[in-house]
């Protein structure tokens, strides 16, 4: 049996925030040190290394995990975890894992109600708070599998994911990106046609615009798609914009940053435990982002199971380990 290691794995990602992360990070390095927490870091080369190092980590007996960069690291680093889970049938209740927000969004420490610079987060990490927040099994065309931190989505949802990953790739950052992607792909986004399942049950059947998926409540650096959403309730929200005049929509959009899109009566909302959504055409086989990353394409399935992981939480919120 491998025994369980209580050092942090500091998975860095040198490209996130612009290539600031070093200036950001060492100064949390020195904070662990002096609060005497044994760490160890580790750093990404390439798309989805953080992943395979989480997942090797595991197999080695780690269970402490910190993912240093933005939301983008957080989701390969927590699929790297949760696949080693489900392959060994080891239980996710077992890990803990934190983020050091260095990325551009950072919306996935927002829903946890935590702030502050990597040195703050450092001190939180050394003052062992955490909450539990469930697991969230994603399942794409193709047998691609992947696990949901926080939000996710097709339609308009997706496409300005994908804008602003594009955008960050030209070396492009800040809030800015978020809104202009969002503007660019209400404009340009055709409706798509698919039938939603919720539960078992048929809740949504036609033309929309965009479905967004959360576990969390943040996404777009700071958009409240899914406001209600919670990350320890044991259930996916789910916020569906049928197809609507383009105005209509534009007249809208203040409600993603007030957090009050649930009190629109032109878009659908519910809970559910699983959620299975199927394109109606070929034309609608569109895009799918998790925690804001392109993993594939509809068909999609989204289910809690009831698993539980440790995560990081304030100290006015979490429980000591």
């Amino acid at each position: 049996m491998t025994d369980i290691n209580k050092t942090w794995y500091c998975i860095v990602n040198p490209r996130a925030g612009s290539g600031k992360t070093m200036s950001a990070w060492i100064p949390a390095e020195r904070k662990l040190e002096k609060l005497g927490v044994p760490f160890i870091t580790e750093y990404t080369d390439y798309k989805k290394h953080a992943t395979s190092l989480a997942y090797e980590a595991a197999r080695a007996g780690y269970r402490r995990f910190a993912a240093v960069g933005g939301d983008g690291s957080l989701h390969e680093m927590f699929s790297g975890i949760c696949r080693f889970c489900e392959d060994s049938g080891t239980s996710t209740s077992q890990f803990y894992v934190a983020v050091v927000p260095i990325g551009s969004g950072n919306d996935w420490i927002k829903s946890l109600g935590v702030s502050g610079t990597a040195k703050d987060i450092a001190e939180i990490i050394g003052a062992e708070s955490f909450q539990s927040m469930d697991v969230v099994g994603v399942s794409l065309d193709g047998g691609v599998r992947c696990y949901m931190a926080n939000v996710g989505g097709t339609g308009f949802d997706s496409h300005v994911c994908k804008r602003v990953n594009q955008k960050k790739e030209r070396g492009l950052r800040g809030k800015g990106i978020y809104f202009s992607s969002l503007i660019r792909s209400i404009l340009t986004i055709k409706p798509i046609r698919i039938h939603v399942v919720a539960d078992g049950k048929s809740v949504f059947e036609g033309e929309c615009y965009s479905v967004a998926l959360g576990n969390g409540c943040y996404s777009g650096s700071g958009m409240r798609q899914v406001p209600n959403a919670e990350l320890n309730d044991g259930l996916l929200d789910v916020m569906i914009v049928p197809k609507l005049k383009i105005g209509t929509i534009f007249k809208e959009v203040p409600r993603l940053f007030r957090g009050t899109l649930d009190q629109c009566d032109k878009v659908v909302n519910l809970r559910c435990k699983e959620i299975v959504i199927t394109p109606l055409d070929n034309n609608s086989e569109d895009i799918v982002e998790v925690d804001g990353e392109v993993e594939g394409r509809l068909p999609l399935r989204i289910s809690l199971d009831g698993r539980k992981i440790n995560v990081i939480a304030s100290r006015r919120r979490g429980r000591r380990k």
